[in-house]
């Protein structure tokens, strides 16, 4: 057979014998109008690229680390709490390293990707019930204990409070420093703490000005505002996560669903890249950082994930509708509060005050 002579670039061209080793080495995008103004814009760093997504790195990460301390030992069960991606990608480290995998979840997890958990050979375990503090996330976490409870080899990853999660990201840090060459300006969602903690120590050892946005969504107790029923994934949550480095950040964003699906679907629709809710939300607060600062400033933000598991809530005409997120006008600028316990936020809002909410509540308590 003859050969076909092929005109393709050469050094970035990957042939893996095992699934991890595809993991990394996302390419960046541009990102304009109209989430930016005419010639501004940022560069989005798209992890959807990843096989599960962003967290595919903390969970090979996390599991190494453990292996290597002694804590997890060969073929014992790894058990986490988690609204979905981070499960898929301990199902992949587990897949390579030859852990079973059980993933906590509650029903908020998308059919599809608790499908897909099934098809990796994870085990799904459901709570049906919200804390009445911590919300689902503390139901969750309460049903991991019981679990490692009754079966003292297990392992917990522990995303919120491990340390080997923010470590995980050095590799996209090192990454989106080689791509970009400088960065001013990174833009992060905040859940566990992760990835905006990793990323932006790693970036700082090159550009130690570097100033850190971070994007939550209302409702959210992480940044100090009161927690309350969410609609979106991925970010935000019912409890303060030790991972969260609040002297990082220069200031936060809190964003509503409606304004994330918004972004979400014009990324979609004039970049043909997109994701989830986290996606939507960074997009938004990036495109407004370009807005507002100077033009030379070179921005930098962090996608998640794509849009696939999203095809029955943020890609979902019905769902939308019935939750109300085309009943809102395309976001121009956020509303600006002083300090965090300002007021409850319901809309896209920023605050160039980041405290740590733990000394919120001690103060509160002791009458302060």
């Amino acid at each position: 057979m003859d050969k076909i002579a092929l005109d393709l670039p050469s050094g970035d061209l990957v042939a893996a014998r095992r699934p991890h080793a595809v993991v990394g080495n996302t390419p960046v995008l541009w990102i304009g109008a109209p989430l930016a103004p005419e010639e501004r814009g940022f560069w989005a760093k798209l992890e959807g690229f990843n096989p599960g997504g962003m967290k595919d790195r903390p969970a090979l990460h996390m599991i190494r680390c453990a292996e290597a301390r002694g804590d997890l030992r060969p073929g014992a069960h790894v058990i986490e709490s988690t609204s979905g991606t981070l499960g898929l990608g301990l199902a992949l480290a587990g897949m390579v390293t030859g852990h079973p995998v059980t993933v906590v979840t509650d029903p908020g997890m998308e059919p599809i990707v608790a499908r897909m958990l099934s098809a990796y050979g994870a085990q799904v375990e459901l709570v049906n019930e919200p804390h009445p503090v911590g919300g689902w996330q503390q139901a969750r976490r309460d049903r991991v204990m019981q679990l490692l409870a009754s079966e003292p080899d297990a392992w917990c990853p522990d995303q919120y409070n491990n340390p080997d999660n923010v470590e995980g990201y050095r590799s996209l840090a090192i990454e989106m420093a080689a791509q970009l060459g400088r960065i001013d300006v990174l833009v992060c969602a905040v859940g566990t703490g992760g990835h905006s903690a990793g990323v932006a120590h790693v970036l700082r050892e090159f550009f130690p000005d570097l100033r850190l946005i971070g994007v939550d969504t209302v409702a959210s107790t992480i940044f100090g505002q009161p927690a309350g029923p969410r609609l979106m994934r991925g970010l935000g949550s019912s409890i303060y996560p030790s991972n969260v480095d609040y002297a990082a950040f220069d200031e936060v964003h809190w964003v509503a669903p409606a304004e994330a699906v918004w972004a979400c679907r014009t990324l979609a629709a004039t970049h043909y890249a997109t994701g989830g809710w986290s996606v939507g939300a960074v997009g938004l607060v990036a495109g407004w950082a370009a807005r507002t600062t100077d033009t030379d400033t070179r921005i930098a933000a962090v996608f998640p994930d794509g849009p696939h598991r999203y095809f029955d809530t943020v890609y979902n005409d019905a769902y939308c509708e019935e939750h109300g997120l085309f009943d809102t006008d395309p976001p121009v600028e956020p509303d600006t509060i002083a300090h965090p316990a300002e007021r409850v936020v319901r809309s896209w809002t920023r605050c160039a005050t980041v405290v740590d909410p733990r000394e919120l509540v001690g103060s509160r308590e002791s009458g302060m």
